[in-house]
């Protein structure tokens, strides 16, 4: 049975994991954080999760002249999650209520409970009209600042709106797969998106295995890498599986390795679901030796180009990460580039934004083997603006593209084709 309380009870604990110990909310329901939950009480936990993080700076900013003092963080998370659902046309009875029963539970906060109680009532008085004059929220500075850097304020401030609509779900679909049931908007890329999709496991073909859900951008570079039958393919770093499935069906024959045994199980199961057959490895990348027609290299990054859907990234993270992120990335470009046999192929991508993760690393690459070209007219795939294709020959999207059909996730992508 359904339970709104459960489900916000849920969104604070989640709130908690990013915001007080830098967790990712995919680290918090792989732990099982959901699983007590009913399924539409599972999607709402995440929904009133993902759109507090998401309105963060606006939730603080209607709450400050409401607080005199520091408020513990569970309870701050309360009433911010209280403030996003005010604030976005929720009742203010049911909020103000659930808020207050939360606190209330607490075994060291429950006393603030009548804090609660008077603060959410003020804020459910002023704070819509308030929030509607507040700025689009402001991306960290540890990321703001190296986008600004690469892409300029203005961008930056596109890149933040698009982040703050959130994401649409982009549907690939299996060759001959009818999805018109689905009643999505088929985009310039040939992916499917649906606007207000709901539990994408109770969606029409989702049983049947006729699709898979994957980021018009996503799709690219597997499109771009254009596999052709009976190809012997390599996908590094794999998981979950969705450029694994494109070019299973287009029917190659694909060894796909992740490093993650828990990741690789996950696309084994989307496999099964769809029907599709792949060689899976759990291993590490740079361990893999062979010689392919093909390689596809989606590697590790700091997934700054998906923060519209995953908006814990940029609170739960602080960008220590990227200097080992970035050698990391070279070595398996460099290592990735061994095992394509002469005249074949290489797709290098990541889900980032940074400059340093995408066309710096081909730069260089480019540089050091002469027997590597990129392969500009391969990158002109229906829906690619050519003012998209870099300097150096690769293909860079951002999430303020297509703002009439609501974004893209940020990803790089180069096709690097080795002479025979």
């Amino acid at each position: 049975m359904s339970d709104a309380n459960h489900a916000r009870r849920t969104a604070v604990y989640l709130l908690d994991q990013v915001l007080g110990e830098g967790r990712l909310l995919a680290e918090c329901y792989a732990a099982g954080a959901l699983e007590k939950l009913a399924p539409e009480d599972r999607a709402r936990a995440q929904r009133l999760a993902a759109a507090t993080l998401r309105s963060l700076e606006r939730a603080d900013r209607v709450l400050k002249k409401h607080l005199k003092k520091s408020t513990p963080l569970t309870v701050m998370n309360a009433l911010r999650l209280g403030t996003v659902e005010l604030c976005s046309g929720a009742a203010a009875h049911g909020v103000v209520n659930a808020m207050v029963a939360i606190v209330s539970k607490h075994r060291r906060h429950g006393q603030l409970k009548g804090l609660v109680n008077a603060v959410l009532r003020k804020v459910a008085d002023e704070g819509p009209a308030e929030w509607a004059k507040l700025r689009t929220p402001r991306l960290p500075n540890w990321i703001r600042k190296p986008l600004v850097q690469a892409w300029g304020a203005e961008v930056m401030l596109a890149i933040e709106a698009a982040h703050f609509a959130g994401a649409p779900l982009d549907i690939t679909g299996k060759p001959g797969a009818d999805l018109v049931e689905l009643g999505g908007e088929v985009l310039p890329t040939g992916s499917v998106r649906l606007a207000n999709a709901g539990q994408v496991s109770a969606l029409p073909g989702y049983e049947a295995g006729d699709w898979w859900v994957q980021d018009a951008a996503a799709s690219l570079p597997a499109r771009i890498l254009n596999v052709q039958p009976g190809e012997r393919v390599l996908e590094l770093c794999a998981a979950p599986g969705g450029k694994t499935m494109q070019m299973a069906a287009a029917g190659a024959q694909v060894t796909a390795v992740d490093v993650s045994e828990s990741r690789v199980a996950r696309l084994r199961e989307n496999l099964e679901r769809t029907g599709l057959q792949a060689e899976l490895i759990v291993g590490d990348a740079l361990a893999q030796t062979g010689k392919y027609d093909a390689v596809l290299l989606d590697a590790p990054c700091s997934a700054t180009g998906t923060i519209r859907r995953h908006p814990d990234l940029p609170q739960a993270k602080d960008g220590s990460e990227f200097g080992e992120l970035i050698e990391l990335q070279a070595q398996m470009l460099a290592h990735a580039w061994t095992l394509v046999k002469p005249g074949g192929r290489l797709m290098f991508c990541t889900c980032s934004l940074l400059p340093d993760e995408g066309e710096c690393q081909v730069e260089e690459a480019l540089d050091m083997y002469p027997e590597m070209a990129a392969d500009r007219e391969a990158l002109t795939v229906p829906g690619v603006n050519a003012d998209w294709i870099t300097e150096e020959g690769g293909l860079r999207l951002r999430p303020d593209y297509w703002p009439e059909r609501g974004g893209m996730d940020g990803f790089y992508m180069a096709l690097l084709r080795k002479s025979a």
